[in-house]
């Protein structure tokens, strides 16, 4: 069933565990709702898990994922999915992990702080490595992105420079 303020039906979220005696079983199945903090015109994000370490636990209680931007912790890993509406945006941000992405419906321009432009289409993948980066919708068609981010060391240039995470702003001078 869709919300009534995005094109895209709601995510549904089947998660699997195990009995005490290791048997199994469904654990969770349901609607997860999108955040939109943007307002319903633009990004929509459901995070479906995440764990603050590598490796992750099959047996620690499943994590309650609060309404907030999806954010790898560090040396973690976050499941996510970025719905984009068309016309819509997420502006520039730059995160401290490496984001494995596919476009599963629509398309999307990625765009880089240094005025490059890529246009990526459903079936068609990213791997992005802590690139300052925005993403826009040009078309009128809704676009549905799932993510794995998994937590990265800082980059640290040759100079001596460390780019840290950005959330949604400019590259800084």
């Amino acid at each position: 069933m869709a919300s009534t303020s995005t094109q895209l039906p709601d995510a549904r979220l089947v998660v699997t565990g195990h009995t005490p005696d290791g048997t199994s079983v469904f654990t969770f199945d349901d609607i997860r709702k999108p955040f939109m903090p943007f307002g319903p015109q633009n990004a929509h994000f459901t995070s479906f898990h995440a764990s603050p370490v590598v490796p992750a636990s099959n047996t620690a209680p499943y994590p309650e994922l609060a309404e907030v931007l999806p954010r790898c912790p560090p040396g973690g890993v976050i499941f996510c999915i970025t719905d984009i509406q068309p016309g819509g945006s997420a502006p520039m941000h730059r995160t401290q992990s490496v984001d494995y992405a596919v476009v599963l419906s629509g398309e999307i321009v990625l765009a880089l702080d240094n005025g490059e432009e890529k246009t990526v289409k459903a079936g068609e993948f990213m791997v992005q490595r802590g690139a300052n980066h925005a993403w826009h919708n040009r078309t009128q068609a809704p676009c549905r992105i799932a993510v794995v981010m998994v937590g990265t060391e800082k980059i640290v240039l040759n100079d001596g420079r460390v780019l840290e995470e950005t959330v949604f702003g400019k590259k800084p001078q």
